[in-house]
């Protein structure tokens, strides 16, 4: 069974940074797409960043380019998520969820972790 644990989420200050973490178990994700998704209060979730796990090709939505980095660690299964210059508009639930290369579609979803940058 799949399971994704986000930590790493807090109250920050703008222009401060922040680390996801996201603990994936389950599986192996070798040829698995990684990504971190952000829900607002009364808004969709919306895309953030993905890494291929196999050959750590990554994607970044604008709003994520330049500030925020993801990456992933092999030997402890985990992928990241590394925010700075965070700015009041990126307070959100943050969410870790993974796809096979089959589909798509993000199939399995963490819990989510809360951020709030406050200014």
């Amino acid at each position: 069974q799949v399971q994704l644990a986000e930590s790493g989420g807090g109250l920050v200050q703008a222009g401060g940074s922040l680390r996801l973490s996201c603990a994936a178990s389950g599986r192996t994700f070798n040829n698995f797409f990684m990504g971190w998704f952000c829900q607002a209060p009364g808004k969709e979730r919306e895309f953030v960043a993905a890494i291929k796990w196999s050959i750590g090709t990554t994607y970044y939505a604008d709003s994520a380019k330049g500030r925020f980095t993801i990456s992933r660690d092999n030997a402890k299964n985990t992928i990241a998520l590394q925010m700075n210059s965070l700015k009041p508009e990126d307070t959100a639930v943050y969410y870790c969820a993974a796809r096979g290369p089959w589909t798509n579609e993000y199939g399995y979803w963490g819990q989510g972790t809360q951020v709030t940058v406050s200014s």
